[in-house]
């Protein structure tokens, strides 16, 4: 029966029920202030529309080099990409062990191709978070790409893995020998505070010479009710004994990437989260405000208010210090080329210290602050909220008190992480200038 056939049968009653039942099952963020999927963005991916557009920029040759020219483009280095082989994209009938696809990642976008199908970019607007994009290449008589805001995407980036935001995320789940998740045997997101031994199931691994396992380059079955997983042994720097890696960038899957990458995504979504929270409180305030005839104002008044803003600037300062991040095995080496890129252009302090500098140890980062403090998202942040960000992260970095709650980092290091920011990010100096 069509849609149109049953609004005919069930009459205008029944119809009022179908808007109110979308109504409540809407998310938040659909509605104002936020208003996620009828906001214009402003993204990467929307500043390069404009420019295909113009003729300014053009996609052509093969596959390969669009994909190329594409990241380029958008300033995604090819250096970041990392294999996932589990089908858990919408182009999961493409996706196999032996034609993985391919994510590559900027501190502001993500690109996903699997050879021979569209490409998938998520763009983070300063406001909105990430925006899901899918883009047809040309054929071989050229074109323009097709470009399309996917808000198929949100049934999981907004819904069903995330909660209340648009989100990023990655799973880490066990693959039987086509790729297909074994989801009766579990399932979970990944970031960086998830014990090592737990991430990459369905993703391919290079770069790591450890003797602590992890669930990348494996692959799962069942036997009977039982799951039977072996963690990979090998341990490779190039993914040619897996599968022909020609069609691709690289012949990588780099683990200091996939590393970053999950850092990244976590941070991004607490940014998000925190700004929508501020925008909303604000605009419940300002109804208050209008009905009780005081001046409106976007500085916290309403002590709900205030303990929103609170803890969502608690929320993203002990995200960006890496409060919970699981610690790292030794082995993790990565690829220079990598390596290299992704430190390249970093604000560094008269010392010479930055943000994105790695250490590789115990941990990822020599400075256990993330360096999307310096991002759109961070900046984007509603004034309120981003003082009282700086605020508590001014107070974490000058206390030496051993029971405080980054009492984790050393003396050195938040001074190191202090000097830096002093240095480097102008709303720091400005308001720590004292």
């Amino acid at each position: 029966m069509s849609f149109h056939h049953a609004i005919v049968l069930l009459g205008g009653a029944a119809l009022l029920g179908v808007g109110a039942a979308r109504a409540q099952s809407e998310p938040d963020y659909e509605r104002p202030p936020v208003s996620y999927s009828t906001s214009t963005p402003r993204d990467a991916l929307a500043r390069l529309q404009v420019r295909l557009a113009a003729g300014d920029v053009t996609l052509a040759g093969g596959e390969r080099h669009m994909v190329e020219t594409l990241l380029d483009e958008l300033g995604v280095s090819a250096e970041s990409q990392m294999l996932v082989f589990s089908r858990t994209s919408f182009q999961r009938t493409r996706i196999r062990p032996d034609h993985p696809r391919a994510l590559y990642f900027s501190d502001t976008v993500y690109v996903g191709w699997v050879p021979g199908g569209v490409v998938e970019v998520t763009a983070i607007d300063p406001q909105l978070g990430p925006v899901f994009y899918s883009l047809e290449l040309p054929g071989p008589r050229g074109g323009a790409p097709k470009i399309v805001r996917e808000a198929d995407c949100l049934r999981c980036h907004g819904g069903a893995f995330v909660r209340e935001i648009p989100g990023v995320f990655a799973r880490s789940l066990f693959p039987d020998a086509n790729g297909d998740p074994l989801l009766r045997h579990g399932t979970q997101l990944v970031d960086d505070e998830t014990p090592f031994e737990q991430r990459w199931g369905g993703w391919y691994v290079t770069g790591y010479r450890g003797p602590a396992a992890h669930r990348g380059n494996a692959l799962a079955r069942e036997q009977g009710d039982q799951l039977v997983f072996e963690p990979a042994a090998t341990r490779p720097d190039e993914l040619s004994a897996f599968f022909d890696p020609s069609a691709y960038l690289k012949a990588t899957s780099d683990v200091v990437a996939l590393l970053v990458f999950e850092h990244q995504m976590s941070v991004q979504n607490s940014l998000t989260h925190a700004g929508f929270a501020a925008w909303r409180m604000t605009a419940y305030q300002h109804g208050l405000q209008k009905t009780f005839k005081e001046p409106e104002s976007d500085e916290p008044a309403y002590d709900s208010v205030k303990s929103v803003f609170a803890s969502s600037a608690q929320d993203v300062v002990d995200h960006l210090l890496f409060r919970h991040a699981a610690p790292l095995p030794a082995g993790v080496t990565g690829h220079e080329a990598f390596v290299k890129n992704f430190a390249r252009g970093a604000p560094r302090s008269p010392a010479g210290h930055a943000l994105k500098d790695l250490q590789l140890g115990e941990r990822l980062f020599a400075q256990r602050c993330s360096y999307l403090i310096y991002s759109e998202s961070f900046r984007g942040l509603p004034e309120p909220l981003k003082v009282r960000i700086l605020d508590r992260l001014e107070a974490a970095l000058r206390s030496r008190d051993p029971k405080d709650r980054y009492a984790y980092l050393p003396a050195d290091e938040k001074q190191r992480i202090h000097d830096l920011l002093v240095a480097t990010l102008p709303e720091a100096k400005a308001r720590w200038k004292n």
